[in-house]
């Protein structure tokens, strides 16, 4: 099978497309035909040797994918041969950009019957940090108010959904040619570097921050006492969280069957869109790397197609 390999961490050079024997799942696992597999930022982190988890040599890059399983291992009653799935493939987030790929039956679930294969790729990770960012550690509810730093990004972008969702009020903040954007979800668009309305400083009940940076410190003017601010890209500054009386917290997503099947269950409701910002051959996952770097990539998850 043809497969993205990295045998030494670097740039774009490291990735190398070529053929690979096809992997058999072991206990735990399935061995799944892929369709489709995403493309995120932390597929950079680990071709460059920057992933905060150990990464052994030589691996294949991708934890998002969607496709049909081929077989399954000892122990899986789950899933069959011919399940159409999505999910993603293992913890260290490995395995992905290939025709074939191993998954753990624990980080997958049936594919969304609202999602074709391309769309069913680009939610898993992004998707499963916003659920919990927004239900598990902010614990968001009707009539609270949210921010969502990064309201037009990728995690961002489901924040903001299922924030609403939740009969929240949200403020999301993006760059000047997002607003348009944020403002047809139904939130308040608040354009980044500029300051959030007053009637909303000191009132939310939560901040989600997809973005870290300045806006990180930022936001725990934005909390009421006891609010609670949890970002995907840093931890938040423990003295500025006593100071304000607030809790601050740093979160890593785990992907998991029962996450899936909540997401999946939305998309079925029409709850949740999923966005796809470009598709490209599996063959072409260096420009795929190289978008992301340049700063370059459409709006919404790049998907790669075998």
């Amino acid at each position: 099978m043809k497969a993205v390999r990295v045998h030494a961490f670097g740039g774009l050079e490291a990735m190398i497309y070529e053929e690979v024997p096809r992997p058999i799942p072991g206990a735990g696992q399935v061995l799944v035909k892929v369709a489709a597999a995403g493309v995120g930022p932390w597929d950079l982190w680990v071709r460059s040797g920057r992933s905060v988890l150990p990464q052994p040599l030589p691996l294949t890059l991708g934890a998002d994918l969607s496709g049909v399983v081929e077989a399954t291992g000892a122990g899986v009653t789950n899933f069959a041969p011919g399940s159409a799935i999505y999910g993603a493939t293992n913890a260290r987030f490995t395995g992905a950009y290939a025709e074939y790929a191993i998954a753990d039956a624990s980080m997958i679930a049936e594919r969304a019957i609202a999602l074709g294969d391309v769309e069913a790729a680009s939610v898993p990770v992004i998707a499963c940090t916003a659920l919990q960012m927004v239900f598990e550690h902010a614990g968001v509810d009707a009539g609270q108010t949210v921010v969502v730093i990064g309201g037009a990004g990728n995690v961002g972008a489901y924040a903001v959904q299922l924030a609403l969702l939740a009969g929240a009020q949200v403020v999301a903040i993006g760059r000047a040619h997002e607003l348009d954007r944020i403002a047809a979800t139904g939130a308040v668009a608040v354009e980044a570097g500029t300051a959030i309305p007053e009637r909303f400083m000191g009132a939310a009940d939560a901040v989600i921050d997809t973005v870290g940076g300045d806006s990180l410190a930022d936001a725990f003017a934005w909390l009421r006492t006891g609010g609670v601010l949890v970002s995907s890209v840093a931890e938040p500054d423990q003295e500025l969280a006593r100071r304000h009386k607030v809790r601050a917290q740093f979160m890593l997503v785990a992907v998991t069957t029962h996450k899936l099947i909540q997401l999946a269950d939305l998309f079925a409701a029409g709850d949740l869109q999923a966005r796809v910002g470009a598709v490209l051959e599996l063959s072409d996952a260096r420009r795929a790397h190289a978008m992301i770097e340049a700063g370059t990539a459409p709006p919404g998850k790049l998907v790669l197609v075998p």
